[in-house]
Parts: structure tokens; sequence; C-alpha cells
């Protein structure tokens, strides 16, 4: 299927109203067409989430991601500041840095052409015979990059808005949590066999906790108690009230700010396109997600501890039973969405109608749908 009968088709499903709302056609998650779309109408023109600010303490501290496959390095400056930059050498284009970890220069493995951390060209071996070279025109391409309530937000786009403006809204809803100072505790990388938008699906709906987590959190779960509010222009959300099974979900007694229901609300923030956090009084974990083809997704998952849990000298032996958790919760969501994918591969595989406790879906559908347009 073409790009335009794939965009097409989107278009067609989210004009319906919510009531008669169906999942995204097929064609959405399978063309290959259609994910160039994304990449170069979504990816390159979003604020897309490297991890958390706390991963880069120390000048030269960096790490290596990509958007819509063009290779960037992140790295705390020599004067602390977060910067990004292209991670091609300017010499014959070989890659620069890998993976992450730090450096004092950064030096091509090619040549040796070595950069300063503000992306400066500081050294060209064998190159004092070229008459025609100039070493001050072959700075590294500046990235923009900021932080945005303790999250490394960057992006291709030079005249898109701040993330605090894009997200003001994120912070009126959560903003009394202060996310800011919460502290990161691990961080890995994955890759999952199924397309990006099944799994940022996944985390956007709870409709799915009672059956695909029946063997660790789906008990709990009360369908007819949730509620799934209209979201805003640049994410969607929910939340989920918790007892105290897990005790780390509610405030710390140590927490004497927040008070009823604040003390026990777990939000659910699906910020546009691919940042999924999961927010609690006394913890969090998140994903940020890359598309690697249409049939498999990079993912960053990571988490930590509000402060005052932080603070608790049992802390981490409870995030530990916590992380153990987690850990099982996300291999359940991954069978369920590479699950999806295998389905999707099928002749008889139709869109079918959304619950009332899709609306995110809905939603999420709408703003690709305005982004890729064609």
């Amino acid at each position: 299927m073409g790009t335009c009968t794939a965009s097409a088709e989107l278009n067609e499903n989210v004009t319906a109203p919510f009531e008669q709302a169906e999942a995204m056609p097929v064609a959405v998650y399978t063309s290959p067409d259609f994910l160039e779309l994304e990449q170069s109408h979504i990816f390159s023109g979003s604020w897309l989430c490297a991890g958390r600010t706390s991963s880069l303490p120390t000048p030269g501290d960096y790490l290596t991601m990509k958007i819509a496959d063009e290779p960037i390095i992140v790295l705390r400056d020599a004067q602390g500041e977060l910067r990004a930059m292209s991670n091609v050498c300017r010499h014959r284009m070989s890659l620069l840095l890998e993976g992450h970890g730090h450096v004092s220069v950064i030096t091509c493995p090619y040549h040796a052409w070595s950069y300063g951390l503000d992306g400066a060209l500081r050294g060209a071996p064998a190159m004092d015979q070229n008459k025609g070279f100039c070493k001050e025109k072959f700075r590294l391409p500046q990235i923009r990059c900021v932080d945005w309530q303790g999250w490394i937000m960057v992006t291709l786009d030079p005249d898109l808005p701040p993330p605090h403006e894009l997200y003001a809204d994120v912070d009126r809803l959560v903003g009394y949590l202060h996310m800011e100072n919460y502290v990161q505790t691990f961080s890995e990388q994955h890759r999952w066999n199924t397309n990006w938008k099944i799994l940022a699906e996944n985390f956007m709906e709870s409709y799915h906790l009672p059956m695909c987590h029946s063997g660790t959190i789906g008990g709990t779960t009360k369908l007819r108690e949730m509620v799934c509010p209209e979201g805003f222009p640049a994410f969607n959300y929910h939340h989920i009230l918790k007892d105290d099974t897990v005790p780390l979900a509610l405030a710390h007694p140590g927490n004497t700010v927040l008070q009823g229901d604040d003390r026990r609300r777990t939000w659910l923030l699906a910020i546009y396109p691919s940042l999924l956090i999961t927010l609690t009084p006394g913890y969090f974990w998140y994903l940020s997600l890359t598309p690697d083809g249409v049939d498999h997704v990079n993912i960053l998952y990571g988490g930590g501890l509000s402060p005052e849990f932080m603070a608790d000298p049992q802390a981490q032996e409870h995030f530990t039973s916590l992380k153990t958790l987690l850990d099982e919760v996300n291999r359940e969501d991954q069978g369920c969405t590479e699950r999806v994918w295998k389905g999707l591969q099928s002749r008889f595989a139709v869109p079918g109608t959304l619950s009332h406790l899709e609306r995110p879906n809905y939603e999420f559908a709408r703003w690709i749908s305005q982004k890729v347009g064609v």
C-alpha cells in the first residue's frame, strides 16, 4: 500500500467521532513508506527524550542517539551545560562515538581528527601541507538540546517551540510532584519486535491490564473506575488511584505537602511522539521510543525514586523489589505488543472499534494524521 493511501485511510479513520472510532489502519503500522513519512514529519520535527539529565553528571559524559537515522552526540560540555551535536566526522564522515561514556576530547576512530566538547575541531593530523585547509571551518553541526523537568530533550527542528511552552499543560497537571527532582536509579536499552506505535498505544491505555498483566498487576485493576480525560495537543494522559499494594506508589510518610488523593494518584503521561512516563508520588519509570524499521522499536527504559524515598534508609531495598515487578510487567507488555505485530501480518487483520478506555489512542492517531498529512 502506498504512502498516500495509508495516510488517506488514517485521515478517514480519525474524522469519525470518538464514539465511533476504530483502531488505526493496518498499513499505518506495516508500511515502510508510511514510516518514512513518520521519520521526516514526526521524528525530525519533534522533541525526543535522550533520558534523564542526571545520566550525564559531569563535563565529558556523553551518550549517543539517532533521530530519524541521524547520529547525534549528547554531552556535558566544559561549562557543565547540556549540548548536542552531529556524531559524524567532518573529514571522511565516520561515526565518532558509540554508546555512552566519558571523553575529554572527541577523537575520530578513523583518522584521529579531534573535537572539543563544544564541537570545535582541535586537531587534524597530517593536514599541514594542505594549504587550503582551515580548521575553523570544520566544527561539528550543533543540535538543539534542553533540560525540561529533568529530561534531556533533543530536536532537529531549529524552529520548534521549546518544551516548556509545548508541554505547559504537563506542568500544570503534575507540577505539584516536581518530577525534575526525582532521582534516576536505572537506565537500560531494549529492542522489541513490534512497531513503535503499538508499544506507544499499549502504554496509553489501561484496558489491557487485567488480561495482559494477569500475572502481575492485572488483579488490582478496576476498569469500571478508570477515567480517560480528553488530552492536550502535545500529549495525552490518564490517572489511577492506587492502594497500598505497592507502597512506593504512595507518598512517603515524611511528605507532608501532598494531601488527599494526591498522595496515591498515579499519572500516565504520553508526551508525543514517544516519551511515556508513569509518575507516582514515590517513584517514576519511563520509556523513550524510536523506530527501527516498521517491525522493531528501540526502547530507552529507566526509572527511579522521589527525593523523600531516596532519603529513606530502606529505599533501595524497596526499589529493588519494585524493579523486579516493573521488569516483569515490561516482559508481559513485550509479549502482548509483539503478538499484535504478528497479528497485523494476517490477511484477516481489520481494525476494531475502540473502547471508551482507549480515548488516548484515538487522540494519538489524530495527532499522527495531522503530522503526516499529505
